[in-house]
């Protein structure tokens, strides 16, 4: 007999109930809708956080679920970043170069105010008109398009090109971090038509909502970070399960029987590969309005590297896994260098976390894989079992 979703997936209401939560909690808190218990900068952490998971929960399903590890994922979270940060540009310096014009006594061309916003964008980078792919900048639902279609149709083109001709394993691997590297060296080009290493600044600015406090403004974003998570793991929940699920497993643990079964991998592949994609891109145009600056270093591809870190700390394979593994890292990354951890004084030397903090997290993936390889989520299981 054909059980329920739910019946199936039990973790999906668990999750679901700790997330509605924790929010209510947070809002409860929060500088501008509770007590005030919770600073501004520290909703922006958490909002920031549900993001990365978010992107954590697709690196899982093409990773822990499909077998395929993309060190790559991380550029198309960047990608939905630039998307909705062209559009937060514009339209912040639309309204100051419309403001500063209006004092004028011809009023200015559409033309003119167009030159004039290029050049207030672009002249950090010696330029003063619109590249062409700013061409929907100035549209905020041409904008949103963009941040699922750039990131989907750069997956499903690069996805189809390596999965027909069967590449699998770590020459993937290589493939997907050669192509975040190009895109990475491509956008530190000042020609780039994205100002170069510079990046897109000032993203926290809501255009229409100056008069709005920063701490309104952050619980709106967390809102939003924490809906779209919870859609985000319905989504994938449903992905894993069922027929689907089972052949996605199985593509992961015996590709070559898959296809002898008579299934068409490649289709399956680059399904999972295109949404996880689409899915990072939509977690990145929630991110980075709440960080405030994207530049190309966030492309990087020890960017995706850290991502993968994330899962396998989590526990790969386990959609909440890669949740719990995403807010450990996260949150003591911003204890640890954010002065939060006190340095040690050895008297010979002292230990500044600020600067160990990537060796402690290298030893706590050495670790995990070594005495817990299935993860916290693994550990969250043996106590569930055992209960």
């Amino acid at each position: 007999m054909n059980r329920s979703f739910i019946a199936r997936n039990p973790s999906v209401l668990w999750f679901l109930a700790f997330l509605g939560i924790f929010t209510l909690a947070v809002t409860l808190m929060a500088e501008a809708t509770g007590t005030g218990f919770i600073s501004t900068s520290f909703v922006k952490t958490l909002g920031k956080t549900l993001c990365l998971c978010l992107v954590a929960i697709a690196m899982d399903v093409v990773w822990g679920y499909c077998g395929i590890l993309s060190l790559g994922h991380f550029a198309f979270f960047g990608i939905g970043g630039y998307a909705i940060g062209m559009w937060l540009m514009y339209a912040r310096t639309e309204t100051i170069v419309t403001d500063s014009m209006a004092a004028q006594v011809v009023p200015p061309s559409p033309q003119e105010v167009s030159d004039a916003i290029a050049s207030q964008i672009f002249g950090v980078v010696g330029a003063s008109e619109f590249p062409p792919i700013w061409a929907f900048a100035h549209s905020l639902p041409l904008q949103l398009l963009m941040v699922v279609l750039v990131p989907g149709l750069l997956a499903l083109v690069f996805g189809w090109l390596a999965f027909r001709s069967r590449v699998t394993g770590v020459y993937l691997s290589i493939l997907t971090q050669a192509m975040t590297l190009a895109l990475s060296l491509y956008l530190f080009q000042n020609d780039s038509g994205l100002r170069g290493n510079n990046g897109l600044s000032g993203l926290q600015n809501i255009p229409g909502f100056e008069s709005t406090p920063q701490s309104m403004v952050s619980m709106v974003f967390f809102w939003a970070s924490a809906l779209a998570l919870a859609l985000g793991y319905i989504l994938f929940a449903w992905v894993v399960s069922g027929k689907m699920g089972s052949v996605i497993r199985a593509i992961r643990d015996d590709e070559t029987r898959v296809r002898f079964l008579g299934y068409h991998v490649e289709s399956y592949k680059l399904f999972v590969f295109t949404l996880t994609a689409v899915i990072a891109g939509i977690a990145g145009a929630l991110y980075y309005p709440q960080a405030g600056i994207i530049n190309p270093a966030e492309i990087a591809p020890i960017a995706s590297i850290y991502l993968a870190v994330w899962v396998a700390i989590g526990g790969r394979g386990r959609l909440y896994g890669a949740v719990m593994g995403t807010v450990f890292v996260t949150l003591a990354s911003s204890w640890f260098t954010g002065g939060g951890a006190p340095d040690i004084n050895l008297g010979f030397y002292t230990i500044q976390w600020t600067d160990w903090w990537l060796v402690l997290l290298g030893l706590s993936f050495v670790a995990v894989t070594l005495f817990a390889p299935q993860g916290l989520g693994g550990l969250v299981d043996k106590i569930a079992r055992k209960s």
